[in-house]
């Protein structure tokens, strides 16, 4: 019998949609990114702990890292730096790391939203013999 590992790599990208308030002026987008960015940081937090969940993590406290870059006038990347919480009473840990991510955004003026997504992740999955 011939065996021969699998190996399965799934794909983490994630996603978020922030809802606005408004219409959406196509003059100010750059202010309206910066406003989100700065209002929404507990929102954004929630997003990017999807991408440490299996560490363990937490993110808050969101910020930018530099001001975004426009691709066009409804999309672009920004950096973000924010910190990773890991907690767990259980073993008494309750640590704290900086780290920092490229997000992409896209500006979505008919829906009044903003898009954003994480960077892509590979995880592999366990081998099957």
């Amino acid at each position: 019998m011939d065996i021969r590992p699998i190996w399965i790599t799934l794909v983490m990208q994630e996603t978020w949609r922030i809802k606005l308030s408004g219409p959406i002026e196509p003059e100010n987008t750059r202010e309206l990114l910066l406003q989100v960015f700065e209002n929404k940081t507990k929102d954004l937090g929630i997003f990017l702990s999807y991408y440490y969940k299996k560490q363990g993590a937490v993110t808050e406290n969101v910020t930018l890292l530099k001001p975004p870059v426009f691709r066009n006038q409804f999309s672009g990347q920004v950096s973000v730096k924010f910190d990773l919480i890991f907690f767990n009473a259980c073993l008494n840990i309750h640590e704290k790391e900086r780290d920092q991510l490229e997000l992409s955004f896209e500006i979505l003026p008919e829906n009044a939203e903003i898009l954003i997504t994480g960077p892509y992740w590979p995880e592999r999955e366990m081998d099957e013999i």
